[in-house]
């Protein structure tokens, strides 16, 4: 009889008992702000990351029916905005769905289309989207809200050696002039204070326009005559007319740093971020 009771009990508790919470499933458009979303959410998060290779331009992507797929499915969507994803946002606007969950981190810091959409580079707005997030997370899935606060909590403590990177390197660099061929680093150089030549240059080339003869030879000049301690150029862009630039600043010994859209596969945003700041500071200080 005891027995018997014992397994009642078991099985009154089994059946009371909450069922096993499934992850929330995030959508990412950029696989930065998913890895943002993995490192908050850990275990009870299962994200997707559509725009997720270095060999993908963002500005040429075309949204497929596995991402349209996989935004029904989502219960929160984090898009970059300001014009950088747009077909993200067409997606969303075209299927409404109810109780999901959109953080588009342009409106979040205040930016808007005609900004310089790589807002990521800029650290504090990395941890403005993270804020958003567990706002998100702990509305869907409250049950874990400990667990999410302390995962927002180490991920701004995860980037403190980066902002003191970056605020060490002002103290040596702030008004040392560079190039770029577009403005993918365009938040972190103005954080470290550095004077950014032929920005209307840059702005072409991210908007897919031709630059004017005048802006290409200011650009060439400020190669040829040292006018720049080193140039920047977005790796995963393949224009022949930047190319060549790139070519000239080796042949004029310009340091040159190749930058990123999209986070490298097997990195962090931590990593990534850092490896890059650390070429840059390698090539002002003159050991490239």
């Amino acid at each position: 009889m005891i027995r018997k009771l014992c397994l009642y009990a078991a099985a009154l508790a089994a059946f009371n008992a909450p069922a096993w919470a499934a992850p929330v499933k995030i959508v990412a458009a950029e696989n930065f702000y998913g890895d943002l979303a993995s490192q908050i959410g850990g275990a009870n998060v299962a994200v997707t990351s559509i725009l997720n290779s270095p060999d993908q331009d963002p500005h040429l992507f075309e949204a497929s029916p596995a991402t349209a797929k996989a935004l029904k499915d989502a219960q929160i969507v984090i898009v970059n905005g300001v014009d950088y994803d747009p077909w993200m946002e067409k997606l969303l606007q075209a299927d409404r769905a109810p109780g999901r969950k959109e953080i588009v981190v342009g409106q979040l810091v205040g930016h808007k289309a005609g900004d310089n959409p790589h807002l990521w580079y800029d650290p504090a707005y990395m941890k403005a989207a993270g804020k958003a997030l567990i706002v998100d997370l702990i509305a869907v899935d409250p049950a874990h809200k400990a667990d999410y606060q302390e995962g927002y909590a180490k991920f701004v403590d995860s980037l403190k050696p980066l902002d003191d990177k970056i605020t060490a390197m002002r103290k040596s660099y702030a008004g040392q002039p560079i190039t770029a061929s577009e403005p993918v680093f365009g938040y972190q150089a103005k954080l470290i204070g550095l004077k950014v030549h032929n920005e209307k240059y840059a702005l072409a080339i991210m908007n897919n326009a031709e630059p004017t003869p005048s802006e290409v030879a200011a650009f060439e000049n400020d190669l040829k005559g040292h006018k720049v301690k080193a140039m920047m150029y977005n790796a995963q862009a393949s224009e022949p007319a930047v190319q060549h630039l790139v070519q000239m600043a080796k042949d004029n010994r310009v340091p040159v740093i190749g930058v990123s859209e999209t986070e490298p596969p097997g990195s962090t945003y931590q990593d990534w971020m850092m490896g890059q700041l650390n070429a840059l500071d390698k090539a002002l200080s003159g050991g490239a």
